[in-house]
């Protein structure tokens, strides 16, 4: 391209794959503290199940909620975990990533000097063929205007230097050219492949982190389901009921030993 910056845009593309996964890093580590505080929330609500009323017939009902709730807390704790491991494997890989760098930037460190190369002489080059141009014309202008003999001479003098000067660069370019192309092509074939390993990498990170939040749900799920069967078997009859056996004063009809003889009581 224009000014062969080429290799410029493909290592420093090549150093932002470590930024990419430090903020990956970053992003999991928000939603693992997310959890958490949700966690902690559903704890705390959970607690407060306890707190509520244990009078009358609904009272069974905040064992069903306590349960539930504490249940769920343990879920996002679990996520929570598993997202701080998966924490640590990037870091692990983000290491990994700079070591990787560091031995590919001495690698490629002649393709860096080749790009110099080209560059210096490509900005030589322009600059002579400026130069050539312009000693042509002035002695073309000098001819036609009809200049002395002398004015002529110096003039040719110069457009054949500038002439001798042009074709150096020319062979120089061409040799320069050649080398800077058979090392970026094996460069760029190189950061080609950092690229497709680095994104691999990345997406299997993504995916360790949708599975983990995907078992969750299924866990959370898991949870509902039990809350909604506990609440289908706590019937009305059974709340009831339960309320009678703790609260009951006794089986026997009122007025039984009331109706007893003196005989009878005294017996």
């Amino acid at each position: 391209g224009e000014r062969n910056n080429g290799f410029d845009v493909l290592y420093h593309n090549m150093k932002h794959g470590h930024l990419s996964t430090k903020e990956l890093a970053d992003f999991i580590r928000e939603r693992a503290t997310i959890e958490e505080a949700y966690s902690r929330s559903m704890t705390k609500l959970a607690k407060s199940a306890s707190n509520y009323t244990q009078l009358g017939t609904f009272a069974p009902v905040w064992d069903v909620f306590k349960t539930s709730t504490e249940k769920l807390a343990s879920c996002h704790l679990d996520l929570v975990r598993r997202l701080q491991e998966l924490i640590k494997e990037v870091h692990k890989y983000g290491d990994e990533q700079i070591k990787a760098y560091k031995k590919t930037k001495e690698e490629v460190s002649g393709t860096l000097e080749a790009v110099q190369n080209i560059q210096s002489i490509t900005q030589a080059l322009q600059k002579s063929k400026e130069n050539y141009n312009a000693k042509c014309l002035e002695q073309e202008r000098l001819k036609k205007e009809g200049a002395t003999p002398r004015e002529i001479d110096k003039a040719t003098v110069k457009s054949k230097k500038a002439t001798d000067t042009y074709k150096l660069y020319v062979e120089k370019y061409a040799a320069v050219k050649s080398d800077f192309e058979q090392k970026m092509t094996e460069t760029a074939q190189k950061f080609q492949d950092i690229e497709e390993t680095h994104l691999l990498h990345m997406k299997e990170i993504i995916e360790s982190l949708s599975n983990t939040i995907k078992d969750t749900h299924l866990q959370i799920g898991e949870v509902h389901e039990e809350f909604i069967n506990n609440m289908t078997n706590t019937t009305v009859e059974s709340l009831i009921q339960k309320f009678a056996e703790s609260k009951g004063t006794g089986k026997e009809r009122p007025g039984t030993r009331l109706n007893m003889t003196v005989e009878e009581m005294l017996v």
